[in-house]
C-alpha cells in the first residue's frame, strides 16, 4: 500500500543550527500520528518542512508516491495537504461561514474569477455550511469571528482544513489554550473525522492526543529518538527521561 507520507532523511538548518537532522516519518493511509517532544524539538520546523513554507536542505518528501519536495506551499495544498497552526490564522473581521466559504475558493477554480464576490454563490454556501454544521458552528455562522470564543475559533480552523479535502491533515497543538470542556468538544470532534483523512499531529497535552493516536514518533533536538505505537514509545526509557520527566 502507497504511504500517505513519506519522509526521508529530511535534514534543515538555520545558520549553524541544524533544527532536523536525517528525520524520518512514514504515514499509512488513515493513520493518527502524533508528534511529540520538548520545546525546541523541530516539532513545526517538520510540519513548515511538510506543508512546503520551509525547503529541506536535504532529503525528500513524497504525498501519495509523489515526490512534493520541489512543490511551493499551494502547489501541495492543491495536492492534498491541509494545516491548521500554534497561532490562529483566520480572517478576524469576517463571519465564520465567510471564513469557511474563503478555504473553499482555495481548491475551486472559482478563485480564477477577477471579479464580481461570491457570497451569494448558493453552492459554495451550502457547503460552507455542512462544515460549520461537522464541527458543531452552523448556529454562529452569520456571527463575527470577533464574536467567538477561542475554542470556537479552534474548530473554526479545523473546518476550515477540512474544507479543503485533504489526503494529509496537519494539526500543530489544536488543543493549545483550550479549557477543559473546550478540550473535550475538540477531541470528539478530531475523533470523528473519517479515516479517509490521515492526520499528522503535534500536541503536548498527553492525556488527550494519546487517545487520538495511532503511532508516535519522539523528536529531541530536531532528530527521531523512538517511534512506534503508542504503548512502545511511552515505555520506551529515551521517552521518560526526554519527554515525560520521569
Amino acid at each position: 500500500m502507497t504511504a500517505v507520507l513519506e519522509v526521508e532523511a529530511l535534514t534543515r538548518s538555520f545558520g549553524g543550527l541544524k533544527v532536523t537532522r536525517g528525520v524520518n516519518l512514514r504515514l499509512e493511509p488513515g493513520e493518527r500520528h502524533l508528534i511529540i517532544g520538548p520545546n525546541g524539538a523541530g516539532k513545526t520546523t517538520l510540519f513548515h518542512l511538510i506543508a512546503g513554507d520551509l525547503r529541506p536542505d536535504s532529503g525528500s518528501i513524497r504525498l501519495a508516491g509523489r515526490d512534493v519536495t520541489p512543490s511551493p506551499t499551494a502547489a501541495r495544498a492543491q495536492q492534498g495537504i491541509a494545516r491548521t497552526f500554534q497561532i490562529l490564522t483566520l480572517f478576524g473581521r469576517d463571519t465564520l461561514l465567510h471564513n469557511v466559504m474563503l478555504a473553499l475558493m482555495g481548491k475551486s477554480p472559482m478563485r480564477w474569477r477577477p471579479w464580481g464576490g461570491f457570497g451569494g454563490h448558493r453552492p459554495l454556501r451550502e457547503r460552507a455550511l455542512r462544515q460549520l454544521e461537522a464541527v458543531g458552528l452552523a448556529d454562529k455562522a452569520e456571527l463575527p469571528l470577533e464574536q467567538t470564543s477561542y475554542g470556537e475559533k479552534r474548530r473554526l480552523e479545523i473546518a476550515m482544513a477540512l474544507a479543503q479535502d485533504p489526503l494529509l491533515l496537519l494539526l500543530d497543538e489544536p488543543f493549545a489554550g483550550l479549557s477543559a470542556e473546550e478540550r473535550g468538544t475538540v477531541h470528539a470532534l478530531l475523533g470523528s473525522i473519517a479515516r479517509d483523512i490521515t492526520v499528522l499531529m503535534i500536541e503536548h497535552d498527553m492525556d488527550v492526543a494519546l487517545a487520538l493516536a495511532d503511532r508516535i514518533t519522539l523528536l529531541h533536538y530536531g532528530e527521531v529518538i523512538t517511534a512506534g505505537t503508542r504503548q512502545q514509545v511511552v515505555d520506551d526509557p529515551r521517552t521518560r527521561e526526554i519527554y515525560l520527566g520521569h
